[in-house]
């Protein structure tokens, strides 16, 4: 799923959401946020911190107690529960003579580059660069990856990847809040909270690209 793709999608529910009662927006919708964010955990190509903020935008116009509760809770333990089995997964490819599918998957979002960055702030600050490696986009796979190489436990990984997803999730339920308390309609506040989160998703892309042609230009 591509980000338009996953911000049409976001919209579509937004409009569901926004004429469904509230019992039926909660009955479907956090199992379907669930869902989405494993999914999302274990093929990273869902855009989940849309997703995030988008269940936030539509809670925040609830009535319903505990609904940004709910929202946090559900999305912090999807994000762990998919961190710990692609971590599971790719432990598996590390034992195997010949790898796993899983692991190919992994390697092949771990740009060189990026891996020994991780593998240095892994050495240097240990568990804790978890907390930013899911803060910063496209930074969790190079240190998940970091970490199946210098065969840390499985225990271990996920005592650390707790307050890594805690954190992400309140950051992109934040950025949710922000958006439901911009505007008087959901869909409005979605459409807002989407295009941040991508926004914010493709500007290290976008520097990285820059900063290369900047760099080009001075060796030419």
């Amino acid at each position: 799923m591509n980000p338009a793709s996953g911000a049409g999608h976001e919209l579509f529910a937004a409009a569901v959401a926004h004429t469904a009662p509230e019992s039926t927006q909660q009955a479907v919708g956090y199992p379907s946020l669930f869902l989405l964010i494993v999914i999302g955990a274990l093929v990273p190509v869902v855009p989940t911190g849309a997703l995030v903020s988008s269940a936030a935008v539509v809670a925040f116009h609830q009535t319903a107690p505990f609904s940004l509760l709910l929202v946090f809770g559900v999305s912090a333990f999807a994000a762990f529960l998919g961190d710990v089995a692609l971590y599971w997964l790719g432990q598996r490819g590390m034992r195997s003579r010949n790898g796993s599918k899983w692991l190919a998957a992994i390697r092949d979002r771990a740009p060189e580059e990026r891996l020994a960055q991780a593998q240095d702030k892994l050495a240097d600050h240990g568990v804790m660069v978890l907390v930013l490696s899911r803060l910063v986009p496209a930074g969790r796979i190079p240190v998940m990856l970091a970490c199946l190489m210098a065969r840390m436990p499985l225990r271990q990984f996920a005592r650390g990847d707790v307050p890594a997803c805690l954190a992400w999730a309140l950051t992109y339920q934040l950025i949710g809040i922000l958006g439901g308390s911009l505007f008087s309609e959901p869909w409005e506040g979605v459409v807002a909270a989407v295009g941040l989160t991508l926004l914010i998703s493709a500007a290290p892309a976008v520097w990285r690209r820059l900063r290369g042609g900047r760099s080009d230009g001075q060796h030419a």
